[in-house]
């Protein structure tokens, strides 16, 4: 008995986390790129909106799919994925409910796919020049294609995967850049209790 809760648990770890990763993609270095363009004042502003972001994400968004979920009883132990969730909001509001959810899935998947285009295009610029620009497009369209013809749980499986690979450098940089991001912080708050006590001073 003991084993088989020990596996259960485990299980529902490791799905829960590789699915978290496709909702905020926290830990997976993917973010930055974009958080880097912005125009602040200071970088630690910016890492605070990646916070935020994390948290609407997962906490918010998340939690309202469930509520869903929970407040209509769809939830029969057989329907799973983007069933489950079209099945939820049919019933709570009728047959726009399942266009809005596949509305939705296809508004999500194609951003998802030109904000990975040009993630990778950024970083096939940094690593190659541009010479791999052409290879990486072929690449992308290659597996843009290979995934619509493939069975969903294969797919699934080769994001869990691909996700992993890109999860364990970053997680490495990052431990590595801990000193740093500490020092930031601390200088932006040195900075924010400098200005206010300016204001004060004003006042």
């Amino acid at each position: 008995t003991g084993g088989l809760i020990g596996v259960s648990v485990k299980e529902v770890v490791r799905y829960g986390v590789a699915r978290g990763l496709f909702s905020n993609e926290a830990g997976m270095g993917s973010t930055p790129h974009a958080h880097a363009v912005a125009k602040v004042k200071h970088p630690a502003e910016q890492g605070l909106v990646a916070i935020v972001g994390v948290f609407i994400d997962t906490f918010v968004v998340l939690n309202i799919t469930a509520f869903v979920i929970l407040t209509t009883g769809a939830l029969d132990g057989q329907t799973t994925g983007i069933a489950l969730t079209q099945k939820a909001f049919s019933l709570g509001m009728g047959n726009i409910g399942n266009y809005f959810v596949a509305i939705t899935l296809l508004f999500f998947a194609f951003s998802t796919i030109i904000g990975w285009y040009f993630f990778g295009e950024a970083n096939a610029l940094y690593l190659f020049g541009k010479k791999a620009l052409r290879p990486y497009q072929l690449l992308v369209l290659g597996f843009i294609l290979y995934g619509t013809t493939q069975e969903v749980p294969l797919v699934w499986e080769l994001a869990d995967l691909f996700n992993g690979l890109m999860v364990i450098p970053n997680l490495i940089g990052l431990l590595g850049l801990m000193t740093t991001a500490k020092a930031i912080l601390e200088d932006y708050e040195s900075s924010q209790k400098l200005s206010h006590s300016q204001d004060k001073a004003m006042v």
